[in-house]
């Protein structure tokens, strides 16, 4: 029976190796990432955080996670790290129990906007817990307004005001916000998981600068394993959150896991991880400019990062559950997204959320993007002809062709 999970794991590098895949929120790792990932780490308990913990034989793991929290903190410029948080989500609790009471207020940017689910919904333990209240975007250009954001936080006056997001196609003014909430007294904290890797670039303005807190995910645009990681410049908030993240919500750390982040991190300081960066965003203004060519509405009129939204309900007439299940068909795998003010919801939407970063990390060029945008293109307005579809699929194969991901023995070595 065990050999039914391995063989079920090959089928899913082989549908990595085979799909084209523009999921915004995800990336292919390294080798080394994986190894780590994939090793001894995994049998050992270390609660607590380096040299203070629950548990003898940490030697080693002290000296690992000790690297993975220096490496954070270099690559980001700031003083104190976190990495133990098992993800994104799990790193916006602790911020939350860290910084505030039970039914505090917070402003947060509204899910249809591009805002998160831990950023305040009702599904989540966020909207449950505190006394969330929600900026939007601007309804007609669909982008920050900071002046109705000031307002805003005026009137409700919250402790914590939140900034990042995880579809919004646009910079983000972290100064702005900093000045935001120094006006009403709150703490801002900054959840930069869709663009850490830009950052880390420098292609993006630095949050840790400005903000109190700043959390984010290794996976994304930063290409590491799935899991979070906690910034800040206070000492005495680290303390906080240190004790937050444990015992506060979570056990053991995963060691196997923060040494990926470590190797992440490495390899984040890079220079041709620059290179990467700069490509990704080259690759997804190209994708942009090709769809709008072809006729789509694009949230914004397009993209300063990673990503894009197609309005495909107003473009062609077809919700983006619809179109996502169209595309996946041929090969090319995005996800279902609402746009700003979306009468749909979340799990039709009106749109689609396509990103540049898993398919530039497989080298794909602005030329290749110019026919992914030409496919997504044929493949939408087409839908029911068999034989274009047909077509496209081997279009499609054609591109992965020229840029395989993993070869046989990468992953059980």
């Amino acid at each position: 029976m065990v050999q039914d999970i391995f063989e079920l794991i090959n089928k899913e590098k082989n549908r990595q190796n085979n799909t084209i895949e523009l999921i915004a929120s995800e990336n292919f790792v390294s080798k080394n990432i994986l190894k780590a990932q994939g090793s001894v780490l995994t049998n050992k308990y270390a609660e607590g955080v380096p040299y203070k913990r629950y548990y003898g034989g940490c030697e080693i793991i002290d000296e690992i996670e000790t690297r993975a929290i220096e490496d954070a903190k270099k690559l980001f410029e700031v003083k104190y790290a976190n990495v133990q948080p098992h993800s994104g989500s799990a790193a916006n609790m602790a911020v939350y129990r860290a910084l505030l009471k039970p039914k505090d207020k917070v402003l947060s940017m509204k899910l249809e906007a591009g805002g998160h689910l831990s950023h305040g919904s009702s599904m989540s333990f966020s909207g449950m817990d505190y006394e969330f209240h929600s900026y939007n975007v601007d309804k007609e250009t669909n982008m920050l307004n900071y002046n109705d954001i000031r307002r805003l936080a005026l009137k409700v006056k919250p402790k914590l005001i939140i900034a990042g997001a995880s579809s919004y196609p646009r910079k983000i003014d972290f100064e702005e916000f900093r000045k935001i909430a120094d006006e009403v007294g709150a703490y801002l904290m900054v959840d930069m998981a869709h663009i850490a890797g830009l950052v880390a670039a420098g292609l993006h303005q630095n949050p840790c600068k400005y903000a109190d807190v700043v959390t984010s995910t290794t996976h994304k645009t930063l290409r590491g394993p799935r899991g979070g990681i906690i910034l800040t410049n206070d000492s005495i908030l680290i303390g906080k959150i240190n004790k937050a993240v444990f015992p506060g919500i979570q056990g053991g750390p995963l060691e196997h896991v923060i040494a990926a982040k470590a190797v992440c991190f490495e390899e984040a300081m890079n220079l041709d991880f620059i290179k990467y960066q700069k490509q990704i965003i080259k690759n997804a203004k190209v994708l942009c400019d090709v769809l709008k060519m072809e006729g789509f509405k694009i949230v914004t009129n397009g993209t300063d990062n990673h990503l894009l939204l197609v309005d495909t309900k107003k473009s062609i007439g077809m919700t983006g559950k619809e179109a996502e299940n169209v595309l996946e068909k041929i090969g090319i795998t995005c996800n279902k997204n609402m746009i700003p003010y979306d009468p749909t919801t979340p799990y039709i939407t009106s749109g689609i959320r396509l990103g540049t970063p898993a398919m530039t990390t497989r080298g794909f060029s602005e030329k290749d993007f110019v026919e992914v945008g030409k496919i997504i293109s044929l493949s939408l307005k087409n839908s029911e002809n068999k034989q274009i579809q047909e077509e496209l699929k081997i279009r499609v194969s054609n591109l992965l062709k020229k840029y395989p991901l993993y070869e046989e023995g990468d992953l059980h070595e």
